[in-house]
Parts: structure tokens; sequence; C-alpha cells
């Protein structure tokens, strides 16, 4: 996951008190509205498709690691894979694309999406597997930096915010639908179905973006010189500290949400597709009602959901023998992580208002690498001590987020030009 959200902190910026740059830049003439709105479909199905492929996993993982021979720890090196390849690429591809136009970047990140599923869809051994995993990081962190940070480029400015918007309900209908439709296939046919349909899904992104995207020129490259520039400034690296530890505490937990429902809860295949589903519709609506709120006060309703978070995580364990009790848990973790990356991506926005690009490149980066070192974590502790401690690791590092979201202090009204400095 992964999301710049210039233009909504931008729609925002007379109550968090911080004038951001206007990314919008016009292309050779202006497109029809008909035409510019479908190339922002182009890219949420592009969103779709991609958080869909990476979290596949998270529902098919015992099948996977039962037909390829690993344990269910080793099988969650297929989240941590993608993780630490996409953290690279996030910031090398900004910095090696130069003035390339966008528009060609982002189709050749579709088409290495498209072969990373029908790798892992054919994969005889963990080994090709995991290969398959690696193309899918490698196009995963250009392609969340590059499409959020074109977004506001491809409808007029008025509705940029409203771009951005549709593009991250994208990645929300991959909670919602994508996911536990994958878990759903795999139950009536085969894990690699899943791949399949997944693939199938990558191609209806790639030609809709081949025939709907305009061209995007670049209007300047990132320099590394941008990313130290920002990496020097104190509350940059505190918040990149902050993001690090929130994402860690969901993935290091995410990862093995399936085994745990089965082994440690009781819960049969098709039970687990209904609460995986359940899960990601309350992150829907919990990604909508924020966005209420996080415009009035951004720390306090971050430091909201990451309560929730914690309180969830440390109290699955204990409530194993209900599953009921573990239902109610399980949505009240969706609604906590429905709203946690609109509140980070905004905070992390506010921290780089002059360097918008090179801040996105850096969010995805980080999110990408606790994502990695979160589930794989996460894999250790479940072979080494059992399945429920790596949930209370997920808690232990939301509660050391919470920590970092308080040093910053509440009485914060113009938390943008802090976040800044």
């Amino acid at each position: 996951m992964e999301k710049n959200l210039a233009a909504i902190s931008a729609q925002n910026d007379s109550r968090l008190d911080l004038p951001l740059p206007d990314q919008r830049i016009h292309t050779d003439g202006t497109p029809s509205p008909l035409r510019s709105w479908l190339s922002v479909v182009a890219v949420a199905i592009g969103a779709f498709a991609f958080v869909t492929t990476e979290f596949l996993p998270v529902g098919l993982l015992p099948q996977i690691a039962r037909d390829l021979g690993v344990s269910p720890g080793t099988a969650g090196l297929m989240v941590t894979t993608p993780g630490v390849i996409a953290a690279i690429s996030a910031p090398a591809l900004m910095l090696g694309a130069g003035r390339i136009n966008r528009r060609l970047i982002l189709l050749a990140l579709s088409v290495l999406l498209l072969a990373s599923n029908l790798v892992s869809a054919m994969a005889p051994g963990f080994g090709t597997m995991l290969l398959g995993r690696a193309l899918l990081g490698a196009a995963l962190g250009g392609f969340w930096t590059l499409a959020l940070a074109t977004s506001a480029r491809l409808v007029q400015e008025q509705h940029a915010a409203k771009a951005t918007a549709m593009i991250l309900t994208g990645v929300t209908f991959a909670t919602v639908i994508g996911v536990p439709l994958g878990t759903f296939i795999s139950t009536m046919a085969s894990w690699r179905a899943s791949f399949i349909a997944t693939g199938v899904l990558a191609a209806v992104a790639l030609a809709a973006q081949a025939l709907l995207l305009p061209s995007l020129p670049s209007k300047a490259a990132i320099r590394l010189s941008d990313l130290r520039a920002l990496l020097s400034r104190a509350n940059t690296r505190k918040s990149l500290l902050m993001v690090a530890l929130v994402f860690g505490a969901h993935f290091s937990a995410y990862t093995y949400v399936t085994p745990f429902l089965v082994q440690s809860a009781g819960f049969s295949l098709p039970a687990i597709t209904s609460v995986l589903l359940g899960f990601g519709f309350v992150g829907f609506v919990s990604n909508f009602v924020i966005s209420t709120t996080v415009s009035r006060n951004l720390q306090l309703s971050l430091f909201a959901v990451v309560a929730i978070l914690m309180v969830s995580l440390l109290a699955l364990p204990s409530l194993h023998a209900s599953q009921a009790g573990v239902v109610v848990m399980i949505l009240a973790w969706g609604v906590a992580f429905g709203a946690i990356p609109l509140c980070l991506s905004i905070w992390l926005q506010l921290s780089s208002p002059d360097l918008p690009e090179a801040g996105s490149a850096l969010f995805v980066s980080i999110v990408q690498v606790a994502i990695a070192v979160g589930s794989s974590t996460g894999g250790v502790v479940v072979d080494s001590l059992g399945i429920p401690s790596t949930l209370w690791l997920g808690g232990a590092l939301a509660l050391a987020g919470l920590a970092v979201i308080s040093s910053f202090g509440f009485n914060n009204k113009k938390l943008g030009e802090i976040l800044s400095q």
C-alpha cells in the first residue's frame, strides 16, 4: 500500500495551515472530462490489480505452503519478497526514470505485474514462486510512486482530490473484493487458479491504461539530493519511523491471519473468506468516514485508529476460543487499518510539501520495508513461538507507534509547519 495525497492535503490546506505546491501539469491540449475520468479509472483498475496480487497469498498461505512443501513461516516470504524489492524499486525507479514519459513507465510496470501472476500460477516449486513475487516487487514500488504522483495531472485542478480518492478506491476494493475472492477461487478450484484470475485482472488493467492514459511527460527528474534533503529533517525521519512501526504492526500479524483463524480459532476456509470480506468491507467504510475527521485533527485521528489496531491485536490470542469474539476483533482491526493509510499518507505529504514526488518515493519505500520486515519477523515468530505470538508482536509495534505519535505533542495548531521542519 501504499499513497501520495498531495491533492487531498491541498484541499485541506486552510485547516492544516500548509500551502502545497500545484502538482498538476497540463499535457498537450485539454482532454475531455469523460476521457480524463476514464484515465483515472484505468489507474484505479491498476491499483486494484496490484493490491490484490500483493496480498493474495494472505488468504492462500496454508494451501501454498502445503503444496510447495514449506512451513507457514517460510511461505510468508511470498509477502516479504515483493516488499523488499519494492522498497528498493520505489526510489531507484524515480531516480533512474529521468524525463521518460510516465505513461510508458506505468505500462511497463503493468506488464511486469502480468508476468508476476503467470510465473506464480505455474510455479513448480517455492523458488519459482519467489521469482514471481520478486517481479511483483520490481513493479510495485514504482507503480505506487508514479500512480499517485500523477493522479492530479489526469483531471482538471479542482477535481484532483476526487481523482486521488478514486485511485485509493481501487486499493480498498482490492481489500474488500480481491483478496477474499482469491481465497474463494482457491476453495472452488486451486490457489493456482487464483493467480490466473489476478493475471486476467492485470491484463485488463494493462489494456485500459494502454487505451486511456494520456501522455504524461516528466517536468523534472528526482535527484538523490532531494531524498537527502528530506532525510535531513528530524521530523521527517521521526515520521518515517512512525510509518514503519504502524505498518510493521499490521503486516507482522495480517500475513498470518489465515493460519490463526484455521489453527487457533477453528474457522473453515469458507468462513475465513467471509471474515476477510468483512475485514475489507469495514475498512472500506472506515476509509471514507475518517476523511471527515482527518482534516480537522489529523494527529488525534491517527492516534485513535492505531490504538484500535493495538487493542485488537493484543486481544485476539485470548479470544481464540470464541469465534464471535474473534470476528469482532478482526472487524475492529479492519476499521483501524482502513483508516491508517489515509492518515499516514497525509502525514508524510505534510512532511514534504516542497518535494512531493521524493516524499512519495520515501513513503512507498518505508511502507514496503515495513511489510517485508514485519512479515518476515512474524514468520520467524510463528515458526519459533506459535501463531498467537505474532499478534502480540504486532500489538507491541503498534504501542511503539503510539509513542512516536505522542512525541509530537497534541496541541499542534499548525501540524504541517512542524512536520516540515
